[in-house]
């Protein structure tokens, strides 16, 4: 009898701690979705190193590839989708996106004045997204 009820004591307590633990995360993150201040582009570190980045157009964090995908749709130009070799070069306008794959991940590339580069390093986003995926990689291929 004491050994059941120590059980379901620790269990209640683990549930309470739990609880104030998913509180206490998803209020942090809501304050950071609430800032009128954070520009579209920067990123959140989660303790796991895991990344999320705010959508300003969207008002909301998401994940990195999420993101990307959502830029891809409301850039001027065209989305090439993703793969290992990037679009043939006379077919590409300026501010066309193209998801390039590397063994490594994935890295979101802008056409930009005539060559493709990642699309952090033209739009200015949080620097961390060079960090992200394949992005690191893209030139060494």
């Amino acid at each position: 009898m004491i050994i059941k009820n120590s059980s379901r004591y620790a269990e209640r307590k683990l549930s309470i701690c739990l609880a104030l633990f998913v509180g206490l995360m998803s209020s942090s993150v809501s304050a950071l979705q609430d800032s009128q201040e954070t520009p579209d582009g920067q990123i959140f570190q989660n303790v796991d190193d895991t990344m999320i980045a705010w959508d300003a157009s969207k008002k909301k964090w998401m994940k990195i590839e999420d993101f990307w995908k959502s830029f891809a749709i409301r850039n001027d130009g065209k989305d090439w989708g993703e793969g290992r070799q990037f679009p043939n070069y006379d077919d590409v306008n300026e501010t066309d996106t193209f998801v390039y794959v590397t063994d490594k991940g994935k890295c979101l590339m802008e056409f930009f004045h005539e060559r493709w580069r990642r699309a952090q390093d033209v739009e200015r986003w949080d620097e961390r997204f060079n960090q992200y995926g394949g992005c690191p990689y893209v030139f060494d291929d």
